[in-house]
């Protein structure tokens, strides 16, 4: 059992993402995780949790509506400030216009059109994406109108009708329910359980848990609820 679980973490070191998972999930909750730690916007109030401690920092800030690693940083975006700023360490704030969506890599306004996180223009889409993600593959997707859209060539993948995106090693995975790829299998949070599912998408184990976001953050698993509750658990779900 004891090399079962070295494993499960080995493998969720490996393909551990700096992760962007900005999708809209109930009460409004967006959330963003990294090697660093996680951090959320829920009812408009931007924190930050930093590992291994995971004690949530919350500044003062106008009402913000997503939130995203960059250079080590966790960054909100703050429409009436029409500007990214810095959740904790050196202050910083980029003007980049009215943000919608954020990722790992650019700032997407409320036209489609993107930034990078020095302000310099980069491609973006038409139409007001409702997420973004930096994926697996390096790659920026947005949800436009449930579909799931990939920024270098505008094209969409497969499917219709999502509400989130989801990290996969390999890309993004568009979907109804928050979850995370890695190379174990899959992390899932269906609105009343925490459940982990093999590489042939049976599940193998299950927790109750409320509705949230779900992310890694080196070999831990992270979830984050709307009123801002962290747990952690091993890959095994055993809670830290």
């Amino acid at each position: 059992m004891r090399l079962l679980l070295s494993a499960l973490l080995l493998s969720l070191t490996a393909c551990a993402p700096s992760m962007t998972a900005p999708a809209r999930a109930p009460g409004g909750l967006r959330a963003a995780f990294s090697e660093a730690g996680v951090a959320w916007v829920s009812g408009g109030r931007a924190c930050v949790a930093r590992a291994p401690s995971f004690q949530p920092s919350c500044p003062a800030l106008p009402p913000a509506v997503d939130v995203a690693w960059h250079g080590g940083q966790a960054w909100a975006g703050v429409p009436s400030l029409a500007a990214v700023v810095t959740l904790d360490g050196t202050p910083r704030s980029v003007n980049v216009g009215r943000v919608a969506a954020m990722s790992a890599s650019r700032v997407y306004r409320e036209n489609g059109s993107a930034v990078t996180y020095d302000g310099t223009d980069a491609a973006g889409v038409l139409g007001q994406p409702e997420a973004a993600l930096t994926g697996g593959d390096g790659l920026d997707y947005l949800l436009l109108g449930g579909r799931v859209v990939r920024v270098a060539d505008g094209a969409a993948l497969p499917g219709e009708g999502f509400t989130v995106l989801n990290w996969a090693p390999g890309g993004v995975r568009g979907g109804t329910l928050p979850e995370v790829g890695t190379g174990v299998g899959t992390y899932r949070l269906t609105g009343a359980a925490l459940e982990r599912l093999d590489a042939a998408g049976v599940v193998r184990a299950r927790l109750p848990h409320g509705p949230g976001r779900i992310g890694v953050v080196g070999a831990w698993l992270v979830t984050v609820s709307a009123d801002g509750t962290l747990r952690v658990f091993g890959p095994d779900l055993s809670a830290r």
